[in-house]
């Protein structure tokens, strides 16, 4: 079995748990009853002429305790005040890991930063069923993860009408150059290139470079693993990538503010002309 295969199972698990307590019609009517979504399309610059859109590096900042290839990252005992400090150092969107038994994570955490920031948030998890995604919203989530290697052509375009249709926007992860036609066939607008195999968890920081070719630019492009520090940041800008999504490097920072101004100077400055 492969990582993201065990990590799915186990997903599988705590959302019928979660299920059994508030059921289908229940989450549904929470969802409904959530204040509207904030625009992450737009956050990410996707409002913007492609020629224009590579002003500003944006960076999604992530609230992350621990992965399955590091471990233990950070205690973040109040997952707002971080959230907070990532907003104040001008992140364009807050990610925050709600998967339990891999990351640590909790739907309490979401709501914890989404009382705490005014930008959009994504909640980041292994989105296997429609019951996730109307959770999302009823927790606040502006932005759910659709990750393709785990979902059939089917599944994904469900997935993707009802989380337009709920007002929200998915980031689309892909790893390789067959899930990106399927990414792009689908009509996904923000697509994530992930250079970690979530089958092996093996790192590739090249693979980047090899499929951000492959996206139109009419679609926002994140680069996602793999950043470590400002070189990281400047090698994906340099390529063009319209924004970076980052956990380890800020969680495990002193002063996480000043690191996404950082981050976001650096890319900024990295970055070339976009082609139309």
């Amino acid at each position: 079995m492969s990582v993201l295969s065990d990590i799915i199972a186990g997903v599988r698990i705590d959302l019928d748990a979660r299920r059994s307590i508030l059921d289908q019609s229940g989450i549904e009517a929470d969802a409904a009853a959530a204040a509207p979504a904030l625009d992450a399309y737009a956050a990410l610059g996707g409002h913007l002429d492609p020629t224009q859109r590579d002003t500003t590096l944006r960076v999604i900042s992530e609230v992350k305790r621990k992965s399955p290839s590091k471990g233990a990252l950070a205690q973040i005992a109040e997952p707002a005040v971080l959230a907070a400090s990532y907003e104040a150092g001008g992140a364009s969107v807050i990610s925050v890991l709600t998967e339990q038994r891999r990351f640590g994570g909790s739907l309490a955490d979401l709501d914890a930063v989404r009382s705490a920031v005014k930008i959009p948030v994504l909640r980041k998890d292994f989105t296997v069923d429609a019951y996730q995604i109307y959770e999302a919203r009823a927790h606040g989530a502006d932005l759910v993860l659709l990750i393709v290697a785990a979902l059939d052509d089917a599944t994904m375009r469900e997935f993707l009408e009802l989380t337009h249709a709920l007002g929200m926007n998915a980031l689309v992860e892909t790893h390789t150059p067959e899930e990106i036609a399927r990414a792009i066939n689908l009509g996904a607008r923000i697509i994530g290139v992930n250079v970690r195999n979530l089958k092996t968890l093996e790192v590739d920081r090249e693979n980047f470079g090899r499929l951000i070719e492959l996206i139109p630019t009419d679609v926002v492009i994140v680069a996602e693993s793999g950043v470590q520090d400002v070189s990281d940041v400047q090698y994906y800008a340099q390529l063009g990538a319209d924004a970076i999504l980052v956990g380890e490097a800020l969680v495990k920072d002193a002063d996480p503010r000043a690191a996404v101004e950082h981050f976001i100077t650096a890319g900024t400055a990295a970055k070339p002309a976009r082609a139309s």
